[in-house]
């Protein structure tokens, strides 16, 4: 898929480095990937993966010394990533929301939340103040908070984390943005309102068309929510494609990895399949595929020839990929 074509967001070649007194550190290194509207792209993988990085270049939230050195951002065929500070402000918040992980660090504890969300209407949209209050309203009914005119007064620390939470969905819904950056939005959650959260979102992608790229560790909200997913490992897209194909048949032992680590309700095994070693440092990222070290199918090319995941509908960056649900 073409930069601008039936895509939202397309994503090419992405590069970040972090400078450092011994020179830049590679931590996202040819990211490509397209979210189409109405679409939830799932992004996973272990701490460390390049998960939020991603959503944060995407949003243009990089802070010094991280930088992207290559690639291109294109959202609706128009290109963000080389844009101004300022008219990137722009565009985040009236084209792009964002969802974070702790809602108390995206609303200020001082305003009410019926502030909050009519100052970012009013900061992007060409209405009263009155007409902000009647949007802000509607907004957290539309997210489900009861009692929404008298909640619409209160501070952020007078709801729970999970009333919160649908409060910076609203707020990132204000502007009505075409795309969604959702990172962690469930983690702190208890498993009811995970449920309660990731029902929302779908349900924003079916009624509204709106894009979300779901950031997550958790392969059950990505299975439970997510129209396709990109497994990420040390700064690359390992595998990419359809839930169900990735979930039930992946093809990159390294997810084939991550399936088999989750516990299961069928079989119940005394010990948990574990993937040996960990994620390598950004100084210390191996030549050639960088799984290789912890993959039980590498060969010597896997050591010295880098692999590409390619544009097929279901894609894999690997030399010797799964061909059967058995490796799983």
């Amino acid at each position: 898929m073409s930069a601008g074509t039936s895509s939202l967001l397309s994503v090419r070649d992405l590069k970040v480095v972090f400078d450092g007194r011994k020179g830049p550190l590679t931590a996202l290194d040819g990211i490509s990937f397209d979210i189409a509207p109405g679409e939830i792209l799932g992004v996973v993988g272990e701490s460390g993966a390049g998960k939020s990085l991603t959503g944060t270049a995407v949003i243009g939230l990089l802070d010094p010394p991280g930088r992207i050195a290559a690639g291109s951002i294109h959202l609706a065929g128009e290109r963000i990533d080389n844009m101004s500070p300022e008219a990137m402000r722009r565009v985040r918040g009236r084209k792009i929301g964002a969802i974070f992980q702790d809602p108390l660090t995206s609303l200020h504890p001082l305003l009410t939340v019926g502030d909050q969300i009519s100052d970012t209407i009013l900061t992007h949209l060409q209405v009263t103040r009155d007409e902000a209050r009647s949007r802000a309203l509607a907004l957290l009914r539309q997210v489900g908070i009861p009692a929404a005119e008298t909640r619409i007064d209160h501070f952020p620390h007078q709801f729970s984390g999970g009333m919160r939470q649908r409060v910076v969905i609203a707020l990132a819904l204000c502007a009505e943005p075409a795309l969604i950056i959702a990172d962690e939005p469930t983690t702190a959650l208890d498993v009811s309102i995970q449920a309660q959260i990731t029902s929302l979102l779908k349900r924003l992608c079916r009624e509204k068309g709106t894009a979300i790229m779901l950031v997550t560790h958790d392969m059950g909200v990505i299975a439970e929510t997510a129209d396709r997913v990109a497994v990420m490992y040390a700064g690359r897209i390992a595998e990419i494609g359809p839930v169900e194909e990735v979930t039930q048949r992946p093809k990159h032992p390294y997810t084939a990895g991550l399936m088999a680590s989750i516990p299961s309700v069928q079989h119940r095994n005394a010990v948990l399949n574990q993937i040996d070693g960990s994620m390598p440092r950004l100084s210390a990222i191996p030549t050639g595929c960088s799984f290789h070290p912890r993959c039980l199918a590498s060969s010597a090319r896997c050591s010295k020839e880098r692999p590409e995941h390619g544009s097929t509908l279901h894609a894999v960056a690997c030399h010797h990929p799964l061909t059967d649900a058995k490796h799983v």
